[in-house]
């Protein structure tokens, strides 16, 4: 018998447009309410959008507009620096 092999969600990042294992990457979620937050678990409920765990690639989202149009709403300047910090901590 052939086992089965399991299939490995890919995801695209929103900075550098690189495709990666889902696990690899961080999720930027917007909830209900519509606060948006980096969810570290995959596991929030909202619509959600990857980036790579770089700074790098979370600036390139945010001046490009890529992480707000994929999100579907404005994202204030303030979380976006939030994130960075959260970020430089991992």
């Amino acid at each position: 018998m052939d086992k089965k092999v399991k299939k490995i969600p890919m995801r695209q990042c929103l900075g550098c447009n690189g495709h990666f294992p889902k696990k690899e990457l961080l999720r930027v979620v917007r909830d209900p309410e519509g606060a948006v937050s980096l969810d570290f678990t995959g596991k929030k409920s909202g619509r959600g959008a990857y980036i790579c765990k770089s700074s790098a690639c979370l600036t390139k989202a945010e001046r490009s507009g890529r992480l707000s149009r994929n999100l579907e709403c404005e994202i204030p300047a303030g979380i976006f620096s939030a994130m960075r910090e959260e970020l430089d901590s991992l």
